[in-house]
């Protein structure tokens, strides 16, 4: 009889100590500074092409697309202690999180081919086309339209909220290629937008503290070609919701204010005070349930409602712990100050108004979860 040993469990202790030693030489060289909202607000291409050529990018694609073939647990392990530190991971982490799963899932060989190598090397970027104007999170009422002509599809509409659209390569988008029927959901589709492309305008949306993420990207008339429709026509509902489960779902949802709660609560008097209990019991939970979604989605499944409910409750951790920190530290944010609780309280509270934005609105959110109970 012959006995087939079991795969080896990977070191996530051993992994997470280079990547903390790494963290700590790009601190002390002066490569990043910690901020909260990093994987947004840190957009770094160097940073990530560092990343990429320690292998932490594309961890669990297959090695034949530019990947290193490693678990989710790894690439988990990985992604926690990067924003956990702060550090800037905004320029790939997009593409690593929802493009790249979205390619291998549902792209061409060739589709594949064009994009994942690049992306794995940190070398091209990009930004996701979903919300829009005067629809809120409500992705079924997309009003953007793809017109069939010779060889390719001919798009018009805006998309708003676009983080990093005026930094990014290409825009993954969901248009409205057919007439809407009795189902909203039906004739949605996804395209592969070149942002360089005639017809594309990228207009900034400014932050509080001026910094530009967001963006609102107007399709005039762009061209684009038959090979860059992802997937099958008509076949974007079903993609996107696999997708939203991805972006709802990972240790981002939870760990943007950490940086600040680390900061705060690491002096032992304020280690003892029960607010700080509070916020580690909130961390441990929303860290469980996020990684039950990862493993669901490790599987093959698409836990839409699972997601929608990590991203609803890690929305509500982030504005609550900025008060419960605020109160630890007694003092009001001040954008000019230079010690580091005060000046990532600042940063974190000029952020905050796009903490129900991103992803989902809470509204929309709690709609999705309330019709799965409903419909139970």
């Amino acid at each position: 009889m012959t006995t087939i040993a079991a795969p080896a469990k990977p070191d996530l202790a051993a992994l997470r100590r280079d990547v903390r030693a790494f963290l700590a030489d790009e601190l002390a060289s002066g490569g990043f500074a910690p901020r909260c909202d990093s994987w947004l607000s840190g957009f770094d291409v160097g940073f990530s092409h560092r990343l990429a050529e320690r292998s932490w990018l594309a961890m669990t694609w297959p090695e034949e697309y530019g990947g290193h073939g490693r678990s989710q647990l790894e690439r988990y392990a990985v992604n926690e202690e990067l924003l956990a530190a702060g550090a800037p991971v905004a320029a790939h982490w997009i593409g690593d999180r929802q493009v790249g799963p979205a390619l291998l899932k549902n792209g061409s060989v060739e589709q594949r081919q064009r994009f994942l190598p690049r992306m794995a090397r940190g070398d091209l970027l990009f930004a996701i086309g979903m919300s829009e104007p005067d629809s809120g999170s409500d992705l079924a009422s997309v009003r953007s339209t793809a017109r069939r002509v010779e060889d390719g599809w001919r798009v018009n509409g805006t998309k708003v909220w676009t983080s990093h659209a005026q930094r990014s390569d290409f825009l993954l988008a969901l248009v409205r290629t057919e007439a809407r029927t009795t189902s909203r959901h039906d004739g949605l589709s996804q395209l592969i937008i070149d942002l360089r492309a005639d017809g594309v305008s990228v207009n900034p949306i400014a932050m509080l503290d001026g910094e530009q993420h967001f963006n609102e990207v107007v399709l005039d008339d762009v061209f684009v070609p038959d090979r860059d429709v992802l997937g099958a026509v008509g076949d974007g509902w079903r993609q996107v919701t696999h997708e939203l489960a991805h972006e709802r779902s990972g240790p981002e949802r939870f760990l943007s204010t950490y940086p600040l709660i680390e900061a705060t609560i690491s002096g032992a008097a304020r280690a003892d005070d029960p607010i700080a209990g509070i916020l580690l019991a909130r961390l441990i939970t929303l860290r469980q349930m996020s990684r039950d979604v990862g493993d669901q989605l490790q599987a093959g499944h698409t836990p839409a409602v699972e997601a929608a409910v990590v991203k609803d409750m890690g929305t509500r951790f982030e504005g609550d712990s900025l008060e419960m920190v605020r109160s630890l530290l007694g003092r009001e944010p001040d954008p000019t100050a230079t010690d580091l609780c005060g000046r990532l309280l600042a940063e974190a509270i000029q952020h905050a108004p796009v903490f129900t934005l991103r992803g989902g609105t809470s509204e929309v959110l709690r709609g999705i979860i309330a019709r799965s109970v409903v419909g139970r």
